[in-house]
């Protein structure tokens, strides 16, 4: 059986025809769902859905107060991007995954900078960069009651200078008076205005389906594309643990500013740095000076930025300041590069100045505020005297096998007929639902889909995903487990 995995560490052919089955592996398991009274559809689409590679991203940008994140919450149809009547309202979270046509997408919301004295353009400037940047598309937002403002006329010289293809959203266009409002911008020279009301949802689908026809059908790997290349790792962390000082210590000279000022990087570092005797290409991805005044603002850039490296990465070493409590941004972090689906390695800095006590603590910490992330492997390092640093390098690697891991789907299912006998699912409304069979679809995170005869409880999920660990050693890697449940009807002979 192959795995379609090329030289390069790129899917094969087949990966994007059967997730990652090859074709004898593939035709054996549509056997066994038919038998399971599984349509052949069903099957395909739960395949496809669970062994996607990256999804294209779509930025949303705009100057502040023209309904960017009323317009992100209509499109991914919920309340989850924070809607408030003030410039640089901070979000925890700035992606999102969203649907239409049957196509998926990544979503990133740049609402949240700040007017600040520095002016108004540097601060669009600012946020714009960083998302258009990690887009294969933009929409760009303007009030079509308002009109195309100086700052409007900042954001589009941004967007011709980077090329990225750009959906044109009038806000705002509540009837038809508002769609003559919405003509005046076909000035900007972006091509056509699409008049819209993101509050109320008029216009929105002519909208989506002008930036299908922008965005790419999947974007191009950043990583693995060439024979032997360096794999990428993204250094992150919140401003001051480190990861400046880490990333000259491996190198083994002053490649990146450091200052006690937290948040001294501005811009992030690709260096290409030999380590145990292999080349990797480190990206450090610090967050910008934090003035008084600027605080809001310059998180926001620094969480746009580090979600565009991680997205750039194969594996995201995390490093956390050992010397202080694990903080939420800490935790947020983490959350960010698990949903990323990157490989992950716990670096805890500053190792050389704890006391007996504070071990103690970070211990219980670590089992309490990180027990997501309990399969990473972990490292206690010094950036500043250059402790454990030959570590890092065994666990990278050690990650990027668990990322990479493929397990046959005879393997796969016999292990789970073994997992549903000794462990059977909780009886619920008088019914036991029950894993029938499985297969992973796809890799780079491992992403299993399993089908069912009924709902499966998310405690049960965990369940196997803590013994797909166990069996099969996922070290490392967030595991994406998917479940399709059988129709009601019976059974086919």
């Amino acid at each position: 059986m192959s795995d379609h995995i090329q030289p390069d560490g790129s899917a094969g052919p087949a990966e994007h025809e059967h997730g990652a089955l090859g074709d004898a592996e593939y035709a054996e398991f549509m056997e066994l769902a038919a038998e399971e009274g599984f349509d052949v559809e069903d099957i395909e689409g739960a395949i496809e859905a669970a062994g996607h590679g990256p999804l294209p991203v779509l930025a949303v940008v705009g100057r502040p107060n023209v309904g960017k994140s009323t317009l992100v919450n209509r499109i991914i149809g919920r309340r989850e991007a924070v809607v408030e009547d003030k410039p640089g309202v901070t979000r925890d979270r700035v992606t999102y995954e969203a649907e239409w046509a049957g196509r998926r997408f990544k979503l990133v919301d740049t609402g949240g900078w700040e007017q600040d004295v520095l002016g108004i353009d540097a601060s669009v400037a600012a946020q714009a960069e960083y998302a258009i940047e990690a887009a294969d598309a933009v929409v760009f937002v303007v009030d079509a009651k308002v009109g195309a403002t100086d700052t409007d006329e900042a954001v589009v010289r941004l967007l011709r200078k980077a090329g990225k293809p750009v959906v044109l959203c009038a806000n705002k266009v509540d009837g038809m008076s508002g769609e003559a409002d919405a003509s005046y911008l076909w000035a900007l020279g972006l091509g056509e205005p699409h008049p819209v009301s993101a509050l109320h949802g008029r216009g929105t689908g002519d909208m989506l389906d002008a930036v299908l026809e922008a965005l790419p059908e999947a974007p191009a790997q950043t990583f693995g594309t060439a024979i032997g290349g360096p794999r990428r790792i993204a250094l992150i962390g919140r401003p001051n643990v480190g990861k400046s000082s880490l990333l000259n210590k491996v190198a083994n000279e002053d490649r990146v500013v450091v200052n006690e000022v937290a948040g001294t990087t501005r811009d992030p570092v690709d260096e290409l740095i030999e380590l145990g005797g292999v080349t990797w290409k480190f990206v450090d991805t610090a967050g910008i000076r934090k003035r008084v005044h600027l605080q809001q603002g310059a998180d926001y850039y620094a969480s746009l930025r580090t979600a565009a490296a991680v997205e750039k990465a194969e594996v995201a070493v995390i490093l956390i300041d050992a010397s202080e409590t694990i903080s939420i941004q800490d935790q947020r972090i983490v959350t960010m590069a698990v949903e990323a689906g990157r490989a992950i390695v716990l670096a805890f800095n500053k190792w050389d100045t704890l006391d007996e006590e504070r071990r103690y603590y970070l211990e219980r910490e670590i089992e309490t505020e990180l027990a997501q992330v309990a399969w990473a492997p972990r490292v206690n390092v010094s950036a500043r005297t250059g402790r454990h640093m030959e570590k890092l390098v065994p666990a990278i690697e050690t990650a990027l096998e668990g990322w990479e891991a493929r397990v046959p789907t005879g393997r796969l299912n016999a292990f789970l007929g073994e997992l549903v006998a000794a462990h059977p699912h909780p009886v619920r409304g008088g019914k036991q639902p029950r894993i029938l069979f499985g297969t992973q679809a796809g890799t780079k995170p491992p992403r299993f889909v399993l089908f069912s005869s009924g709902f499966i409880e998310h405690g049960y999920r965990r369940f196997v995903e803590r013994r797909l660990r166990e069996e099969f050693t996922f070290e490392g890697t967030p595991i994406h487990i998917s479940v399709r449940v059988r129709e009601k009807r019976g059974r086919k002979k």
